[in-house]
């Protein structure tokens, strides 16, 4: 059990880390990256790839049902005419452009915290710019509390409707086996949750490939249809989207409930942009997804319009029946992927959560040497695995799900473009009409997909609404609960200084050995040192209190590593030192301690601290009938720290030498 007295990550760390949290296993090796030449562009290449088979999933996969479900809405009002398909069409290749090419790609990559995308990267970037405004600040994190919430729902959704929309390909190829759909997408997912233990740079690896071909069958078989009947480029033209909505203002309504699925996926690419970096990200966009989704949704249009039947499974009757099996198991493939993709923006988007003080600590599992924003959540895996399970047994079917999909989305893009209109200004100094264009070419179009999906909440939209609402009851009272404990901690700590100066009129016995007191900074006594003097009546000869702090370099050498105070008295034994961890350095305290010896910054031996003692500041909390929150979720902050995770592992402190000590929390 975490102590409610031990501080949370983001105070034990850097304020927004792109390696917070800690490293529960030794990473995996993995090739020093070429810089140069040739070697320079080959390793481009390399990460492009890798990043399609993390990034690009959840988008990627949209042509499965995405045009399908606007042409089978409400009993088939987008009729498979000339109007209302190249109405369609157009709104769905504007809506890619618009929101995906220039809101994400162009111009929110570009908005990075530490190198971290995401939401809660966006709110913690956007407090940081408005540093000097205490109220906006506290707004800002809300904002960003609630985008989070709904991309959590997001995250469960789109792996179960992923999935089954491409294993109900066997609806087309193999109708006998067609009862087997869920048994095989629940083996399916098994599989990927097992595998995230392995980390996203291996996954990639491992699935860019896939998602090269998967593009490329795509572009190839969207472009048979369009060379056959190349008049369906006249799609691609804003005129017929604004006429489609003028025309049929209630039938379009309905149909942008279904055109957005076209941009699912959206903030989960600027989530994960963390893992490889905004560059490969971009060149894989321009270079071959957005062709590849254009072209499809083009030859699907065809299809639709010179063979009306083809609405009900317009991407796999667009393969030759030849080749529709071998495009089913490519489909399942890829949806995998697009899965994959947001449960990697999940597990982004929970350490930032943490790391601003939203969530509790969680153990997370650093996967590469090379990325820092390439990390596992055990916990949150196995919760989504929980969630997506539950949500496609229940559902059953990709249509009766798309009902549930599109709130979650379109709430996320809505918080997305406030944020950025937010940091426009002070980050890029956008003048006022830039931001009104921003506003309406954005916000506009976001709101109104927004209004389309809210007519779903009873037919299942209710679903991700309600785990957004979990979510955010959970982030909230973590972060009261932790305000609470906070100001009854400080009251309890007092001045070091002070302290410091009441031990030395004391005069206490010192006994031999080491005493290691893991707190957040130097001004405040750590609450076991207060308790071990109080209790024991004694102090050690040495007594070290450790802070620690993670960079933004994947190792970092022992002539930076260590900062040493003496904390203004050089032989009482009392010391502070401040240590800095890699994102790739496993976080252990003993061991950072013995190196701070051999570099001769700490004047005593390695060997020293073979028998030295550790002591955590660790109280149970103590719930009252004192005003600033309501019993329940007292309760329930009780629980979160009783499961977050336990820093004696989090920093390698042996069991055996370890102390627990400190005082009861009051909430």
């Amino acid at each position: 059990m975490v102590s409610p007295l031990e501080p949370p990550p983001s105070e034990m760390t850097e304020p927004v880390s792109a390696a917070q949290g800690a490293t529960d296993s030794e990473p995996p090796d993995e090739p020093n990256p070429p810089h140069a030449g040739g070697h320079g562009l080959r390793f481009a290449a390399v990460a492009a790839v890798a990043a399609l088979g993390v990034v690009f999933g959840d988008i990627g996969t949209s042509p499965l049902y995405a045009l399908k479900t606007v042409f089978l809405l409400d009993g088939g009002a987008v009729r498979a005419d000339q109007t209302d398909v190249f109405g369609v069409i157009s709104l769905m290749f504007w809506s890619i452009t618009i929101i995906v090419s220039i809101k994400y790609v162009t111009i929110l990559m570009r908005a990075d915290n530490d190198g971290e995308g995401g939401v809660m990267a966006l709110a913690a970037l956007a407090q940081r710019l408005y540093a000097n405004r205490a109220g906006k600040a506290g707004i800002l994190l809300v904002i960003g509390i609630v985008g989070v919430s709904l991309f959590y729902g997001d995250s469960i959704i789109t792996p179960a409707i992923s999935v089954l929309s491409a294993v109900e390909g066997l609806d087309v190829t193999t109708p006998a086996i067609a009862h087997l759909i869920i048994p095989i997408a629940a083996v399916i997912l098994i599989g990927l949750f097992a595998v995230q233990r392995f980390g996203t740079g291996r996954v990639g690896g491992l699935f860019g490939p896939i998602m090269v071909l998967w593009f490329v069958v795509m572009a190839v078989a969207g472009l048979v249809m369009v060379i056959r009947y190349p008049a369906v480029l006249l799609g691609l033209s804003p005129t017929y989207a604004i006429a489609f909505i003028v025309g049929h203002p209630s039938i379009s309504f309905i149909a942008l409930g279904a055109v957005v699925l076209v941009i699912t996926g959206a903030e989960a690419l600027y989530a994960d942009m963390g893992h490889f970096g905004p560059s490969p990200i971009r060149r894989a966009w321009f270079f071959l997804v957005f062709p590849a989704l254009t072209i499809n949704y083009l030859g699907q249009a065809a299809l639709i319009l010179h063979h009306p039947e083809a609405k009900a499974n317009p991407f796999f009757l667009l393969i030759p029946e030849w080749g529709r099996l071998p495009v089913v198991i490519l489909a399942t493939a890829a949806t995998v992927i697009a899965s994959q993709a947001v449960i990697s923006g999940a597990f982004s988007l929970s350490r930032q959560a943490v790391a601003l003080g939203v969530l509790p600590p969680l153990t997370i599992r650093q996967t590469s040497k090379r990325e820092g924003g390439q990390i596992y959540l055990p916990a949150l895996n196995g919760l989504l695995f929980i969630g997506v399970m539950a949500v496609m047994l229940a559902f059953g079917s990709s249509e009766r799900l798309s009902t549930a999909y599109g709130i979650s989305v379109t709430g996320a893009l809505v918080v997305d473009t406030l944020l950025l209109l937010l940091v426009a200004r002070p980050l890029w100094h956008w003048r006022a009409w830039q931001l009104v264009l921003a506003g309406v070419a954005f916000g506009g179009l976001e709101l109104t997909f927004l209004a389309g999906n809210l007519s779903k909440v009873i037919n299942g939209g209710w679903v991700p609404l309600l785990i957004a609402a979990a979510v955010i009851t959970i982030m909230t009272t973590w972060r009261r609960g932790r305000q609470l404990v906070q100001a009854d901690r400080k009251k309890k700590e007092g001045s070091l200084s002070e302290f410091i100066e009441d031990i030395r009129v004391q005069r206490l016995p010192r006994v031999r050995g080491i005493a290691v007191f893991p707190h957040p900074n130097k001004e405040s006594t750590p609450l076991a040192l207060r308790a071990n003097v109080r209790h024991n009546h004694v102090l050690h000869e040495h007594v070290i209190i450790v802070s620690t702090t993670t960079a933004q370099v994947p190792h970092v050498p022992p002539s930076d590593a260590f900062v040493f105070d003496d904390l203004g008295y050089a032989l009482d034994g009392i010391d502070h030192l401040t240590i800095r961890f890699g994102f790739s350095d496993e976080p252990d305290i003993p061991r950072a301690l013995r190196d701070a010896c051999r570099a001769g910054v700490l004047p005593l031996k390695p060997k020293d601290f073979n028998r030295a003692s550790y002591f955590i500041s660790r109280g149970a909390i103590r719930a009252t009938r004192e005003k600033g929150m309501v019993r329940w979720r007292r309760s329930l902050f009780v629980a979160l720290a009783h499961n977050a995770a336990d820093p004696a592992a989090r920093f390698g402190l042996p069991a055996l030498r370890t102390v627990t000590m400190g005082s009861d929390v009051e909430i």
